[in-house]
Order: C-alpha cells, then sequence, then structure tokens
C-alpha cells in the first residue's frame, strides 16, 4: 500500500514570483535599460534617426510639399504633422532589428546570459531602451511642428493622447524589429527590414497625403494600412484636418479604436514569438 501510494504522481505546483523576484526582474530590466542607453551615449550618431531626420524630414515636407498638396478645411502644416510623427517613429524601429541582431552576432547576449538575471530582461530592457529614445523622437517631431507653424486646436489630454496612441503602436512594432532581428543572420540583413518593410508601410498611408490622391487598388490598401489608422487618430484628438474622415472604410470611420486594436494585436503576436525566437536562438 505505501509502496503503491509512493507512485502515485504528485503534483507540484510551480512556484509564483514572490514581491522580492518581481523587483529583482524590474532591476534587471532597468540593468538593461541603462545599458542600451549607455551603448546610445556613447555613439550618439545612433540617435540621428529620432534627433536630426525628424527635424529634417518636417521641414523638407512642410516647405517642399506644403504648397503643392491641397488640404481641405485647414494647412498642410497641421495635416502633416501626425504623418511626420508616424513616419519618424515606424521607421526607427529599424534600429531595434540591427542592434538585436549586433548582439546576437557579437556574443554579447551570450554574455548577459551567464549573469544570474532573468533571461526576459535582455528583450524587455531593449524595448524600454527604445521607448524612451521614441519619446525623445516625438518630442522633436512636436517642439519643430511648433517652430514651422503646426496648431493644435484640443485641449492638452487629447494631445497628449495622440502622442502616446503613436508611441503605443511603435512600441508594439518595434517588437516586430526585435523578431526580425533574432531571425536575421547579419546586422547588415537586419537593416534590409526597413527597406523592404517599414518605408512602404509608413509612405503607402495618408501620412503625407490624402489617400484620395492615390489609384483606387492603392487607397484600399492605404485606408486599411495600420499607419493611416495611427496618423488619423491623431489627427482626430489633435483637432487637426483629417481628409481620412470621409473615407468609408471602417479604420478611417473609427481612427482611435483601430489604431488601439492594431497596436494590441501586433503586441499580442509579436512579443511571445520574439521571446520564442529568443529562447530557440540562445540553446543553439
Amino acid at each position: 500500500m505505501t509502496t503503491a501510494a509512493a507512485a502515485l504522481p504528485v503534483a507540484v505546483a510551480r512556484p509564483r514570483p514572490s514581491s522580492a523576484g518581481m523587483a529583482r526582474r524590474v532591476h534587471d530590466v532597468w540593468s538593461m535599460t541603462r545599458r542600451s542607453l549607455v551603448h546610445i551615449s556613447r555613439e550618439p550618431m545612433q540617435l540621428s534617426d529620432v534627433t536630426l531626420q525628424p527635424v529634417l524630414f518636417t521641414v523638407l515636407f512642410v516647405y517642399i510639399f506644403g504648397g503643392g498638396i491641397p488640404i481641405p478645411h485647414g494647412s498642410y502644416k497641421d495635416f502633416v504633422l501626425a504623418g511626420m510623427l508616424a513616419l519618424n517613429l515606424v521607421t526607427s524601429t529599424m534600429g531595434t532589428a540591427v542592434g538585436v541582431s549586433t548582439d546576437l552576432h557579437e556574443g554579447m547576449i551570450d554574455r548577459i546570459r551567464s549573469l544570474p538575471m532573468w533571461r526576459a530582461s535582455v528583450l524587455v530592457g531593449r524595448s524600454v531602451a527604445d521607448l524612451i529614445t521614441s519619446c525623445l523622437c516625438a518630442l522633436i517631431v512636436g517642439v519643430t511642428g511648433l517652430a514651422v507653424g503646426w496648431r493644435p486646436a484640443a485641449g492638452l489630454a487629447p494631445i497628449v493622447g495622440g502622442f502616446a496612441l503613436v508611441l503605443l503602436f511603435t512600441y508594439a512594432l518595434s517588437w516586430i524589429a526585435t523578431c526580425v532581428g533574432l531571425n536575421s543572420k547579419s546586422p547588415e540583413s537586419a537593416a534590409s527590414f526597413g527597406f523592404i518593410v517599414l518605408f512602404p508601410l509608413a509612405f503607402i498611408s495618408n501620412a503625407m497625403i490624402p489617400t484620395q490622391h492615390m489609384p483606387g487598388w492603392l487607397q484600399a490598401v492605404a485606408n486599411w494600412n495600420p499607419v493611416s489608422a495611427v496618423t488619423a487618430a491623431a489627427r482626430h484628438l489633435w483637432g487637426n484636418p483629417n481628409p481620412s474622415a470621409a473615407v468609408h472604410a471602417w479604420p478611417m470611420q473609427h481612427p482611435v479604436v483601430a489604431a488601439v486594436g492594431w497596436s494590441l494585436l501586433i503586441l499580442a503576436v509579436a512579443a511571445p514569438l520574439a521571446a520564442r525566437l529568443f529562447r530557440r536562438r540562445t540553446i543553439e
């Protein structure tokens, strides 16, 4: 009887992280975030895509295309600022793919894994550091926009909400970039992610021009593009001209809901996938 009882399988509950364990994980994430920020501070040109590029793009688009693209019920300056914010933040995620791939192929991640720390902190810390640099980019776009004449017609809360919405989408997109970096054979191949995916994603949208100016088949693609939903949502919250509101596609009629939905969907798929790819690449 005793032998039979001993042979019975005993269910062992997994220990849940204690408060001390959670604090340790937060500390590990902050350590990896700080490591990424220190690395950037030693190579400031890495920030060119979130510091110099926003200024150049905003000034060039406002003063070169501003007089040639008619915007109903408003100015091109007020129309394009949300597009500039989305364009710069979306394309900046290419740096995430390149950075993750570089760390992986230079053996940095293997050295970090040898330390007594939460393994997922490598990816989470990187994502937090990228979110901080994205906030810097958003600030620069906003200040540059004010300098060239952009004026939101809304209160403080909707203005902050518009910026937060674009940052949420960028954070979700950075996890896709992380997957690309983990799955690429070299940093150079990771960089192609920007030219093959990010730039078409940003330009085939309502970021720079109203989609009504596009051919019919391209309009359908642009109106369902997540970047179009995020950009239209920011314009809606800021009270800026939003020609997409006249488009009958569901994302253009409900841009805020569509933008949040796209962001959460991408995050729910890409973050677990990145964790799985990280485990696979670090076990090989």
